[in-house]
């Protein structure tokens, strides 16, 4: 406290004062930035479509759900008991919170909610949700594609991302995963999503290709890479390759890195 000046997190201007996360989504895409900006609009949106009459489902992905009183399980049983279907695939091997996830799925179903235990031999590590609305006669789907956990107290935390859209492009594919979990015998081709573990390596090879090619065209060549931890041999020796083709390289890495 003495050595860091407080930064408490900042409404987005897009959100900020809005009466409708739903109505400013339609106009745009929005990106939220994690601990920098406030978490409270996610918990705006699931609010918002726990109490929308048009609204007829929720879908999401729960990886680390440790915070007590998560005010995203209270706004997805409250969309349960108004009648919403709504959708949970539960990761149980999440590290260190296996017994809290458990809890939660209990409270759950006992409330109604589809509960689902991941996909056999992989672990769900996506954070996504989908919000089914009708508009005009019309289904539409929002979006919620992030790299940080459902959780209030990590956000202030944790350097992650959030993007809220209903562009169809994506929003279909998020429902091509849900389908996936619901039905994993089905294989579904994606366009605009990177899906693990069949898609990532591949994709990330062909950008780095990609910028390859630029710099060898002496254009702009640049890669900025943000992640957890970086260890996959293949992409390493490609990042190698890239940086000696003269494309600069920029890591920022939370873990462990064998680059």
């Amino acid at each position: 406290a003495l050595r860091y000046k407080s930064m408490p997190p900042l409404a987005h201007p897009i959100l900020q004062g809005k009466v409708s996360v739903f109505e400013e989504i339609r106009k745009q895409d929005i990106l939220l930035s994690y601990p920098y900006q406030s978490y409270r609009h996610v918990i705006d949106l699931m609010r918002e479509a726990a109490i929308d009459p048009a609204v007829t489902s929720i879908k999401i992905t729960i990886y680390r759900l440790v915070s007590k009183n998560s005010k995203v399980i209270h706004s997805l049983i409250n969309a349960a008991r108004n009648g919403k279907r709504v959708t949970v695939v539960m990761e149980l091997k999440a590290r260190f919170d296996e017994e809290s996830n458990m809890n939660y799925t209990d409270e759950l179903q006992d409330e109604g909610v589809k509960v689902i235990f991941g996909a056999p031999g992989l672990k769900v590590h996506t954070k996504l949700l989908v919000i089914k609305r009708k508009e005009n006669g019309k289904s539409v789907r929002y979006c919620h594609i992030g790299t940080g956990n459902f959780h209030e107290g990590t956000a202030k935390i944790y350097g992650d991302t959030t993007l809220l859209t209903c562009d169809p492009r994506i929003s279909l594919e998020v429902k091509k995963v849900f389908e996936f979990f619901e039905s994993n015998y089905k294989v579904k081709r994606y366009s605009h999503l990177i899906i693990s573990p069949n898609g990532s390596r591949r994709k990330f090879l062909e950008l780095i290709n990609n910028e390859i090619a630029n710099a060898a065209k002496d254009k702009k060549a640049e890669i900025v890479l943000k992640l957890n931890n970086l260890v996959d041999e293949e992409l390493i020796k490609k990042l190698y390759e890239a940086s000696q083709a003269g494309v600069k390289i920029v890591l920022i890495v939370r873990g462990v890195c064998s680059l």
